[in-house]
């Protein structure tokens, strides 16, 4: 069976796409730092459908817990034929503000954790002529965000690391895209008041703000063989906000 490793599978968009490739035929991996219950939650309602999936401690900000959890999903599941790099972490607040830690943090997290588990997933990816990476990002990757200079510059860092890898694996037929999402129902947004919420609905011309579903879509979408030559990309869901 053909698995795929979904970090931070726990969270909105994660669990969105966990079900989606689970649908899809995909034994899951569900990643997840903290939210084991949730988690553990998940794959029991997958399994309940009859589904694969297993859940694993993936620590993105520790280099070791990254190496640990690709091995225990390859023992598992065996090598993923599809990495989601969708585990990451927020920060609002004046970058002058952050304490250095926090900026270390936040960008081995979102970003450097992501580059060294598509390290280890390339090399299998590429001996096995086949592979898919979808790195999850934002649209402040692309535009940047006032007060969350070092999540914008995180997310910038993916943007540059699909195309560069992107260009590097493709004659191996391994797809690396990055899917930049704009503002999405989810609890990384639950910080948000509903007048701030109803505020940035207002500048969507959609008229509304993105759901997981539609972001998993797109990944199941770039999962398939008709996405084959879409590689080294970086695809914008944001109802045209941005």
């Amino acid at each position: 069976m053909k698995s795929a490793f979904v970090t931070g599978g726990s969270g909105g968009i994660g669990s969105a796409v966990c079900r989606r490739l689970a649908s899809l035929g995909y034994a899951v991996a569900v990643g997840y730092c903290n939210n084991r219950e949730k988690a553990e939650a998940l794959c029991f309602e997958l399994r309940g459908r009859d589904l694969t999936a297993m859940a694993v401690r993936t620590d993105l900000a520790d280099a070791a817990s990254v190496a640990e959890a690709y091995e225990a999903v390859k023992s598992e599941l065996g090598a993923p034929e599809v990495l989601i790099n969708n585990g990451g972490k927020a920060h609002i607040g004046l970058f002058a503000d952050m304490d250095d830690a926090e900026i270390i943090s936040l960008i081995n997290t979102d970003l450097t954790g992501a580059m060294l588990l598509s390290k280890r997933a390339a090399k299998e990816m590429a001996a096995a002529h086949f592979g898919r990476i979808i790195n999850i990002s934002s649209v402040w990757g692309e535009v940047g965000a006032s007060c969350e200079a070092a999540y914008s510059a995180a997310k910038a860092g993916l943007i540059g690391f699909t195309k560069a890898l992107g260009k590097e694996l493709a004659p191996s037929g391994v797809t690396v895209n990055c899917i930049c999402a704009g503002m999405t129902d989810t609890e990384m947004n639950s910080c948000l008041s509903e007048t701030d919420k109803a505020a940035i609905t207002a500048e969507i011309p959609a008229g509304r703000i993105c759901s997981p579903d539609e972001i998993a879509a797109l990944a199941g979408f770039l999962c398939s063989p008709e996405a084959s030559y879409i590689t080294a990309q970086s695809i914008r869901i944001d109802g045209g906000w941005c």
